[in-house]
């Protein structure tokens, strides 16, 4: 008998030992994309696929949670069971553990385990971003296209090959309310297209008074008004080589636009020649308008000494009137750069900028990075965990204010991409992380910049086919 039991034991043995996989351990990061090493997520994010930067030919990730685990095998990337990710991340505020093993060669190498901290606090469930080739002057086919923050469900809501080719800009949301947003479209049958308690309407926000359309808005708290930025944008390509373009404003003025007697409110000195005003947004509580206003300089010749400040004034909404005392937030000259692209949090805490050496459209700057001014305290910071070597711009806050999106081009320096970044309670910002997508390899494909990503509370109550309605049948409405 105890001869048996030995050799059922040595044949026990022989048998693992044919089996067991001779797994190497890589005590470094395993080189996946998109870049979602120790990431902080909200709890109701869409998969984190990813795939190896490498030769790889199969991959194992296992994904420990708290209470439950996931296990996904592929080839050389990986697609997380929907069903099973949002069951995983019904439990709060907890630490996932992924633990990446790949087979090359032949051989099979465990990596060092990375981390996603997963935050309660949920990101709005809706982002709309406008899908364009990164061209200079010129654009073939655009469209604003909204995406599903919690899926992988994507719907175009404008196209402007169903309206002239006509050039459509950024869709921009009103206090994230689901009844209230805005966009322009050019062309001969343009003007701004108004979503307002889930009516559309076109309006031609021109007078004889304003260099130009409006160009830059934000909507007013009470979703009453809007204040616009009008410009006159110029693009010219560098004679720098290491500069491939140049946007700037050869006039712009400021103005307010009162959604119910399609009235314009401004003041003189911000619609003057002494100065530029652009990018104007308002306070969380409609008390005050921020914008960026630079002096009058002469332009091209003086582009790199064109530096825009952080300027304020107050707006009152009862009497729809703009005050005439300007202070001065964020100095320019002091601070050494310019500022463009104000956002503030719906909170009324923060104001979330782009900073570059010089200019208005920094895109085409490598070194535009963001900041964020506490309104409360004055102090100002720099981001670091959050900006890369390449644009950062083109931010909007969800509803919350715990996550705020932004383009960024970090990954080639051509195209800008949707990243998320999570903002705690004391104002931290943790390593921003890109929209997932059904396939990571979405991203090597698509030869398109997510330009403008905006998030929204709500589903957009339009589709492209009701602008389309819009832009050809309904007459702009004029203003006063």
């Amino acid at each position: 008998m105890k001869t048996f039991i030995l050799i059922w034991f040595c044949l026990l043995l022989m048998f693992s030992c044919k089996n067991h996989e001779n797994v190497l351990i890589d005590t470094s990061y395993p080189f996946i994309y998109p870049d979602y090493i120790n990431v902080t997520i909200p709890q109701n994010i869409a998969p984190l696929n990813f795939m190896m930067r490498d030769s790889s030919e199969k991959m194992k990730v296992n994904i420990h949670g708290t209470k439950m685990s996931i296990k996904v095998n592929g080839s050389n990337k990986i697609n997380i069971p929907q069903k099973q990710w949002k069951k995983l991340l019904s439990e709060e505020n907890q630490r996932l553990q992924i633990i990446v093993t790949t087979l090359k060669n032949g051989k099979w190498t465990q990596f060092k385990p990375f981390f996603w901290e997963v935050k309660s606090d949920k990101v709005d469930p809706f982002i709309t971003y406008r899908l364009i080739e990164p061209g200079y002057e010129v654009w073939n086919k655009l469209q604003i296209v909204e995406r599903n923050t919690e899926s992988f469900e994507e719907r175009v809501i404008a196209d402007n090959n169903l309206m002239e080719g006509s050039c459509m800009n950024c869709h921009i949301s009103g206090g994230k309310d689901k009844t209230i947003s805005m966009f322009h479209i050019r062309g001969k049958h343009g003007g701004t297209i108004l979503n307002r308690n889930d009516h559309l309407r076109k309006i031609n926000i021109r007078s004889e008074n304003m260099v130009s359309p409006a160009i830059y808005g934000n909507i007013h708290p009470s979703g009453n008004f809007a204040v616009f930025s009008t410009n006159i944008v110029i693009p010219e390509f560098h004679t720098y080589k290491s500069e491939k373009m140049e946007v700037y404003d050869a006039k712009s003025d400021l103005v307010v636009l009162n959604f119910n007697t399609n009235e314009i409110y401004t003041q003189p000195f911000l619609s003057d020649t002494s100065a530029y005003e652009s990018f104007p947004v308002f306070s969380a509580d409609g008390q005050w308008i921020y914008f960026c206003s630079a002096p009058y300089v002469p332009l091209p010749d003086s582009i790199k000494a064109l530096k825009y400040n952080i300027c304020k004034v107050s707006f009152n909404a009862q009497t729809k009137t703009i005050g005439n005392k300007v202070d001065t937030l964020w100095n320019a000259k002091k601070m050494k750069g310019s500022v463009s692209h104000l956002k503030t949090s719906p909170n009324g805490k923060y104001l979330l900028y782009t900073v570059a050496d010089y200019g208005t459209f920094p895109i085409w700057h490598r070194e535009a990075d963001l900041q964020m001014i506490n309104l409360q305290t004055g102090n100002i910071d720099n981001l670091e965990m959050v900006n890369d070597t390449c644009s950062d711009s083109y931010h909007s806050w969800s509803s919350n204010s715990r996550w705020f999106v932004f383009a960024s081009k970090r990954d080639d320096g051509i195209y800008g991409k949707p990243y998320f970044c999570y903002v705690n309670s004391n104002g931290k910002t943790s390593k921003p992380f890109v929209l997932p997508q059904s396939d990571p390899e979405i991203y090597d494909n698509t030869l398109k910049s997510f330009n403008i990503p905006e998030l929204f509370k709500y589903k957009i109550p339009f589709n492209a086919r009701d602008i389309e309605s819009t832009y050809l049948q309904k007459e702009a409405e004029p203003i006063q």
